[in-house]
């Protein structure tokens, strides 16, 4: 099978992280760890946490003027708006249009995308769609997530993880065979209960009791979501390969989402792409779900590790579950 002609392709991307930085030090106040004992487990060094009054939304705003401003459009410009986040401000209305408020998108369409970590490259595929039916030129999409509001700071399993901060990402036709080449995406509720938030739904509203048990918190099982994140994110890669018509030996760049170091290095080993070809970030911002991997490309293009031409390979995993990947020529 010919690899597909593109039809979308990135135009330009932006990426805001709060000025507060939260050190695995400052973690050793806060709860039973270490800074050795983070580092050994996760790779992480530090996160930049929001203050208080910094909100999914104003991050994404940020990111998504900067993008805008790279790719020299105007908020009037874009034709969709496209939100991935796991901790939007509330839940109504969506931070897709709190954010087209924030940044003048009049225009435009706008809705938010939960799929957790894997939300960008689910995003990407809806804005590839879009602009295959002729429905939209300019799609714009954030990732935005606050994932220190919904962690416990008790919980020493999961509050060493996260971070919070935001990506974005103008979307536009090809024009010379750049853009997506392939992607494949899957998802398995029957894992659900490996990472979930059980409270604050319709299902079990928010009680008192519920509160005092921190059930509206981030709840994750690290053994076993590192399995199936290997095995998801290594499958998802060598079939977005396979359909791109890549080998690893072409792929110039390995953008994966940033959750653990050993699951990064587990997922390059399986997709036979060499640590000097992959992007990590993770040691300097943690996890920060589903604005890893736009904030990855964003750094990666301004220091030089992704040019025109360039090949690019993006892998994500999150809760759902759900997990993908996506293939692409820069």
């Amino acid at each position: 099978m010919s690899p597909r002609t593109p039809v979308a392709r990135i135009a330009a991307t932006s990426r805001y992280l709060p000025e507060r930085v939260l050190t695995n030090a400052d973690l050793e106040d806060m709860v039973d760890t270490s800074d050795a004992w983070i580092r050994e487990r996760t790779g992480i060094r530090e996160r930049r946490i929001a203050d208080d009054d910094t909100g999914a939304a104003a991050m994404g705003a940020q990111a998504a003027c900067g993008a805008l401003q790279k790719a020299g459009l105007s908020a009037r410009d874009v034709d969709l708006l496209i939100v991935s986040t796991a901790t939007p401000d509330r839940l109504l209305p969506t931070t897709s249009c709190a954010i087209q408020a924030m940044i003048g998108a009049s225009r435009c369409f706008a809705y938010d995308l939960q799929a957790a970590c894997t939300g960008f490259l689910y995003a990407l595929t809806m804005a590839e769609g879009q602009i295959a039916s002729g429905r939209a030129e300019n799609v714009l999409i954030v990732s935005t997530e606050k994932m220190s509001t919904i962690v416990d700071w008790d919980d020493r399993a999961t509050c060493i993880l996260f971070g919070d901060g935001a990506g974005a990402a103008v979307v536009q036709p090809s024009t010379n065979g750049e853009g997506i080449l392939s992607s494949y995406h899957s998802s398995d509720g029957s894992l659900a209960e490996l990472i979930t938030r059980p409270a604050g739904g319709a299902a079990l509203a928010l009680t008192p009791e519920r509160l005092r048990r921190r059930e509206h918190m981030l709840q994750m099982s690290g053994p076993a979501v590192f399995k199936a994140a290997v095995k998801a994110m290594a499958g998802a890669s060598a079939k977005a390969m396979q359909a791109a018509g890549l080998e690893a030996d072409d792929i110039d760049l390995l953008v994966p989402h940033q959750a653990n170091a050993r699951i990064i290095e587990a997922t390059a080993r399986y997709a036979r792409v060499p640590m000097d070809r992959v992007f990590v970030n993770l040691h300097r911002y943690g996890n920060i779900s589903s604005a890893t991997i736009p904030v990855g490309l964003d750094e990666a293009v301004e220091q030089g590790r992704i040019g025109p031409g360039s090949h690019i390979l993006m892998a994500a995993f999150g809760a759902g579950l759900t997990w993908g990947a996506m293939a692409m020529r820069w």
